[in-house]
Protein backbone atom coordinates (compact mmCIF):
# COMPACT_ATOMS: atom_id res chain seq x y z
CA UNK A 1 0.00 0.00 0.00
CA UNK A 2 1.46 3.38 -0.91
CA UNK A 3 1.85 6.14 1.67
CA UNK A 4 -1.16 8.18 0.51
CA UNK A 5 -3.40 5.13 0.86
CA UNK A 6 -2.07 4.65 4.40
CA UNK A 7 -2.76 8.31 5.17
CA UNK A 8 -6.31 7.84 3.90
CA UNK A 9 -6.74 4.81 6.18
CA UNK A 10 -5.45 6.86 9.12
CA UNK A 11 -7.77 9.78 8.32
CA UNK A 12 -10.78 7.48 8.11
CA UNK A 13 -9.80 5.80 11.39
CA UNK A 14 -9.50 9.20 13.09
CA UNK A 15 -13.08 10.05 12.17
CA UNK A 16 -14.22 7.40 14.68
CA UNK A 17 -11.78 8.21 17.48
CA UNK A 18 -10.64 11.24 19.51
CA UNK A 19 -7.49 11.34 17.35
CA UNK A 20 -6.90 13.89 14.62
CA UNK A 21 -4.36 13.42 11.85
CA UNK A 22 -2.50 16.74 11.96
CA UNK A 23 0.45 16.09 9.65
CA UNK A 24 1.93 13.53 7.30
CA UNK A 25 5.47 13.26 5.96
CA UNK A 26 5.78 10.90 3.03
CA UNK A 27 9.58 11.04 2.83
CA UNK A 28 9.91 9.94 6.45
CA UNK A 29 6.72 7.83 6.19
CA UNK A 30 5.45 9.65 9.26
CA UNK A 31 1.99 10.58 10.50
CA UNK A 32 1.31 12.94 13.38
CA UNK A 33 -1.86 12.63 15.43
CA UNK A 34 -3.27 14.89 18.14
CA UNK A 35 -5.61 14.34 21.10
CA UNK A 36 -5.75 15.10 24.85
CA UNK A 37 -4.62 14.68 27.63
CA UNK A 38 -1.03 15.18 26.51
CA UNK A 39 -0.47 11.73 25.05
CA UNK A 40 2.22 11.74 22.40
CA UNK A 41 3.70 9.04 20.24
CA UNK A 42 5.06 8.48 16.79
CA UNK A 43 5.39 5.53 14.52
CA UNK A 44 7.32 4.55 11.44
CA UNK A 45 6.38 2.51 8.46
CA UNK A 46 9.45 0.39 7.91
CA UNK A 47 10.49 -0.59 4.39
CA UNK A 48 8.28 -3.29 2.93
CA UNK A 49 9.42 -6.82 3.49
CA UNK A 50 8.28 -10.04 1.87
CA UNK A 51 5.75 -10.41 4.66
CA UNK A 52 4.34 -6.90 4.14
CA UNK A 53 4.66 -3.55 5.84
CA UNK A 54 6.19 -3.31 9.28
CA UNK A 55 5.13 -0.63 11.76
CA UNK A 56 6.91 0.76 14.80
CA UNK A 57 5.51 3.08 17.48
CA UNK A 58 7.44 5.06 20.05
CA UNK A 59 7.25 8.21 22.16
CA UNK A 60 9.65 10.76 23.50
CA UNK A 61 7.40 11.01 26.55
CA UNK A 62 8.46 8.51 29.19
CA UNK A 63 4.91 8.59 30.55
CA UNK A 64 3.59 7.17 27.28
CA UNK A 65 6.15 4.43 26.77
CA UNK A 66 4.53 1.82 29.05
CA UNK A 67 1.27 2.17 27.11
CA UNK A 68 3.02 1.99 23.76
CA UNK A 69 4.91 -1.12 24.80
CA UNK A 70 1.63 -3.03 24.69
CA UNK A 71 1.05 -1.88 21.14
CA UNK A 72 4.64 -2.54 20.08
CA UNK A 73 4.47 -6.07 21.50
CA UNK A 74 1.33 -6.62 19.43
CA UNK A 75 3.01 -5.25 16.30
CA UNK A 76 6.02 -7.50 16.84
CA UNK A 77 3.95 -10.63 17.39
CA UNK A 78 3.43 -13.16 14.63
CA UNK A 79 1.34 -12.25 11.67
CA UNK A 80 0.99 -9.31 9.34
CA UNK A 81 -0.69 -6.21 10.82
CA UNK A 82 -2.54 -3.51 8.93
CA UNK A 83 -2.25 0.17 9.79
CA UNK A 84 -5.84 0.12 11.03
CA UNK A 85 -5.07 -2.79 13.38
CA UNK A 86 -1.99 -0.98 14.69
CA UNK A 87 -3.92 2.25 15.32
CA UNK A 88 -6.68 0.32 17.08
CA UNK A 89 -4.12 -1.35 19.35
CA UNK A 90 -2.46 2.00 20.16
CA UNK A 91 -5.88 3.45 20.97
CA UNK A 92 -6.75 0.53 23.24
CA UNK A 93 -3.32 0.70 24.88
CA UNK A 94 -3.94 4.30 25.91
CA UNK A 95 -7.43 3.59 27.33
CA UNK A 96 -6.11 3.54 30.93
CA UNK A 97 -4.95 7.15 30.50
CA UNK A 98 -8.49 8.36 30.97
CA UNK A 99 -12.11 8.44 29.99
CA UNK A 100 -11.49 11.37 27.66
CA UNK A 101 -10.22 8.91 25.06
CA UNK A 102 -13.70 7.49 24.82
CA UNK A 103 -15.19 10.76 23.57
CA UNK A 104 -14.76 12.37 20.16
CA UNK A 105 -15.38 15.74 21.84
CA UNK A 106 -12.02 15.59 23.56
CA UNK A 107 -8.62 16.33 22.05
CA UNK A 108 -5.66 13.96 22.21
CA UNK A 109 -1.98 14.72 21.50
CA UNK A 110 0.05 12.19 19.61
CA UNK A 111 2.78 12.04 17.07
CA UNK A 112 2.92 8.92 14.91
CA UNK A 113 5.41 8.12 12.21
CA UNK A 114 4.53 5.45 9.66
Amino acid sequence: MDFQQLADVAEKWCSNTPFALIATEETERRMDFYADPGVSFYGYLCPERKSGECFHVWSESEDCLPFLQLAQDYISSCGKKTLHEVLEKVFKSFKPVGACLASNDDLFSTVIVF
